[in-house]
C-alpha cells in the first residue's frame, strides 16, 4: 500500500503537507475531507517507497501487535469507540505492515462490520485465537477485557520464545565462529604455507598432508557444496507447501531423541494455554477445542488430537479423549481431570501450561549447558589440528637448515 503526499488547507488559511498511507488517491482525499480539510493536491510520496527486500515480508512483529492490543484495550476502557481507537492508534503506528492492516480493518468497521469480522481476513498473519477472543468479547459485551486476556496470553508465549532464542544464541555464535575460522584457514592460510614448504623440498608431516588434501578438496567442491545447500533449502520449502509433507516433516522432528520431549511439552503447553484463554473468554468447549488443537506447532501432533472434539460430542470427558491422542503426559491428564471434576478447568489448564513452559525452559537450558563445552572442545581440537599442520613443518625445516 503506497504513501501519498497531500497539500492541505485548513479553515484559518494555513497550508500544510502530510504523508498518508492509503489504498488510492481517492481514499486519501476522502480521509482528509472527512477531517474538514481542503485537499489541494495528492501525489505519491516517493520518499517513503521501501527500498529493502524486507518490505516484501507481510508479517507483523509480535511485539508490535502486542503493543497495538495494549493501546486498544486502554482506549476502550477509557470509553473510546472502536473506530476512533483504531484511527488514533493508526496515526502513531510506524510499522507499515501493521498500519496497512489497521487501515483495512478501520474501513471494514466503518462500513458496519464488527472488529472480529474485520480481522478475519488476516488470520494468516495473526491467528484464529485472536479473532475468537475478539468474537467472545463482542458477544459478552466486554471487548476490552477479552483483548486484555489475549494480550497476557501473547506476552506469555512471546516471553517463552524469547528465552529459548536467547539460550540458543551463544551456541549458534560458537558454530558460526568455528565454521568461519575453518574457512579462513582452509582457503587463505594453508595454501600459502603449502607453497612455502614446497620451496624447501622437504616431506610434510602426515597431519599437514591430510589437512592440505582436505582443504584442496573443499576448495574444488565449494561451488558444488553451495549449490547443494541452495537446492536442499529449496526442496525443504517446497515440501512445506503441502500439508501432507509438513505432517511428515514434523513427524521426523519427533524422532530426534532430545528434541522429541521439547516438541511434545511445548505443544501441550500451547494447547493448554490457548484453551484456558478461550474458555475464560466465554467460548464453549467444542469451538475452543478446535482452535486449541490447531494452535499446537507440530502438525503431526495436530493430527493426533483431531478426533478429540468428536469424542467430546459423543459424551466422553476431555481427559479421557486426550489419553487417546497418545502424547499427553500423565501429569497433564491428571491435572485436567481434576479441573473437570472441580469445575475449574480454565484455571487448571493455566497451571498445566505454566508447568510445561517451565519444563521446556529447563530442557533447553540443560541442552545449551551440555552443548557449549562440546562445541568449545571440538573447536579447540580443530584449531589445534590446524596449528599442528602449520608448525610441525616449520620445526622440520629448522632441523634441516641446521
Amino acid at each position: 500500500m503506497p504513501y501519498f503526499l497531500c497539500r492541505l488547507a485548513t479553515d484559518d488559511g494555513r497550508l500544510i503537507k502530510e504523508s498518508c498511507l492509503a489504498p488510492s488517491r481517492e481514499e486519501c482525499r476522502k480521509y482528509y475531507e472527512s477531517r474538514g480539510l481542503c485537499v489541494l493536491s495528492v501525489r505519491k510520496d516517493w520518499g517513503k517507497v521501501p527500498l529493502s527486500l524486507s518490505s516484501l515480508d507481510r508479517r507483523v512483529r509480535e511485539k508490535d501487535f502486542i503493543l497495538f492490543n495494549q493501546e486498544l484495550m486502554y482506549l476502550l476502557r477509557a470509553g473510546y469507540p472502536v473506530l476512533k481507537s483504531l484511527e488514533l492508534i493508526m496515526s502513531r503506528t510506524k510499522n507499515q505492515n501493521l498500519k496497512e492492516v489497521l487501515l483495512r480493518v478501520a474501513d471494514d468497521v466503518r462500513s458496519g462490520r464488527t472488529l472480529s469480522e474485520a480481522f478475519t481476513p488476516f488470520q494468516d498473519r495473526f491467528s484464529t485465537v485472536y479473532t475468537a477472543s475478539l468474537m467472545a468479547g463482542e458477544q459478552s459485551g466486554n471487548l476490552a477485557q477479552a483483548i486484555g486476556r489475549y494480550t497476557d496470553y501473547a506476552k506469555d508465549i512471546n516471553r517463552t520464545k524469547s528465552r529459548i532464542r536467547s539460550a540458543l544464541i551463544y551456541p549458534s555464535l560458537l558454530l558460526v565462529f568455528s565454521f568461519s575460522l575453518m574457512m579462513v584457514l582452509i582457503n587463505f592460510i594453508l595454501p600459502r604455507f603449502s607453497g612455502f614448504y614446497a620451496d624447501f623440498k622437504s616431506e610434510l608431516p602426515g597431519i599437514t598432508r591430510l589437512i592440505m588434501a582436505a582443504a584442496l578438496a573443499i576448495r574444488r567442491s565449494m561451488l558444488f557444496l553451495l549449490l547443494f545447500g541452495v537446492l536442499l533449502g529449496a526442496a525443504y520449502f517446497w515440501l512445506k507447501r503441502r500439508e501432507r509433507n509438513r505432517v511428515w516433516l514434523d513427524r521426523l522432528k519427533l524422532r530426534l531423541p532430545y528434541a522429541r520431549r521439547i516438541w511434545i511439552e511445548s505443544g501441550v503447553s500451547l494447547f493448554s494455554r490457548t484453551m484456558g484463554l478461550l474458555l475464560g473468554a466465554g467460548i464453549t468447549l467444542i469451538p475452543a477445542l478446535v482452535i486449541s488443537c490447531r494452535a499446537i506447532p507440530n502438525r503431526f501432533l495436530v493430527h493426533r488430537v483431531a478426533g478429540v472434539p468428536d469424542d467430546i460430542k459423543n459424551g466422553q470427558n476431555l481427559s479421557d479423549s486426550l489419553v487417546k491422542a497418545g502424547f499427553f503426559p500423565s501429569l497433564a491428564i491428571d491435572m485436567i481431570r481434576i479441573g473437570e471434576s472441580s469445575a475449574n478447568l480454565e484455571g487448571m489448564l493455566s497451571e498445566v501450561s505454566d508447568v510445561y513452559d517451565e519444563e521446556v525452559r529447563s530442557r533447553v537450558d540443560t541442552f545449551v549447558s551440555l552443548i557449549e563445552p562440546v562445541l568449545i572442545i571440538v573447536m579447540g581440537l580443530l584449531v589445534a589440528a590446524m596449528l599442528l599442520s602449520v608448525y610441525l613443518p616449520i620445526f622440520n625445516i629448522i632441523k634441516i637448515t641446521r
